[in-house]
């Protein structure tokens, strides 16, 4: 697996779980019809716009054991979600070494690029 900077996909990260896979990789198949490929850190920004879009990353879900996010929390976004939010400024922080080359189908590196943090995902 390859990042947006054509070397090897590192995680995201694991608490919470996450990626499509929940295996702390922002990686995907053709049944993840969502892209979760982009490797965001949670701020208060995003995940307002992700609820008012209609998708509370915030609220924990039992059922799907999933613990809700905070800010400072990584995720794998949605590429699609991701550039909406690019688009309204509310746009979440990204690590490049864990975003997936196939977000490049979807967003443009230079935006990737200007949202970036160079930070190493920690566990």
């Amino acid at each position: 697996m390859r990042n947006v900077l054509g070397t090897d996909l590192k995680s995201c990260g694991s608490k919470p779980a996450t990626g499509y896979f929940r295996d702390g990789f922002c990686r995907t198949d053709k049944s993840d019809h969502g892209r979760h490929v982009v490797a965001s850190v949670m701020d208060r920004k995003f995940l307002k716009f992700s609820r008012d879009m209609g998708n509370d990353l915030s609220t924990p879900n039992p059922m799907y054991n999933f613990p809700g996010l905070k800010p400072g929390d990584k995720w794998c976004v949605c590429a699609l979600r991701w550039k909406e939010a690019f688009e309204n400024n509310c746009a979440p922080k990204v690590v490049l070494e864990a975003t997936h080359e196939k977000s490049l189908e979807y967003l443009k590196l230079d935006d990737l690029v200007t949202m970036s943090i160079n930070e190493q995902v920690k566990e």
